[in-house]
């Protein structure tokens, strides 16, 4: 059975999908950009500013979900620039003290020209 989850300290999503889905005991969140969700605005203009956003966003969910950093067993992150590659990691591991399976990877572009968005999975 899948449980969707929603919450509003997350940003809703824009299309057609979910913030996240529960599965077999695990949470599937949706990648999450730099978008507080208060105002809607794309929050920051380097890399550690919308770094901070999207892990917000992303403890959000895990909330929401009910478990926690902790918990998370795969990130994947994708970056504008991997030039913002140690910048990024330093905001990344003060979050992901348990440190996860990770995939990161540039890409051409981010929704919105935003500079991440990460996505994960967690034990619920």
């Amino acid at each position: 059975m899948l449980k969707k989850i929603f919450t509003d300290k997350a940003p809703a999503a824009i299309g057609p999908y979910s913030q996240g889905i529960i599965a077999n005991g695990l949470l599937f969140a949706s990648g999450q950009i730099p978008i507080d969700p208060a105002t809607g605005e794309i929050e920051g203009d380097d890399i550690v500013a919308q770094a901070e956003r999207v892990m917000k966003n992303i403890g959000a969910l895990l909330e929401e979900a009910g478990t926690d950093y902790r918990n998370v067993v795969k990130t994947s992150c994708f970056l504008a620039d991997m030039g913002d590659f140690a910048a990024f990691n330093e905001v990344y591991a003060r979050y992901f003290t348990e440190k996860p399976a990770r995939s990161c990877v540039a890409v051409k572009t981010l929704p919105k020209n935003v500079l991440c968005e990460v996505e994960v999975i967690a034990a619920v």
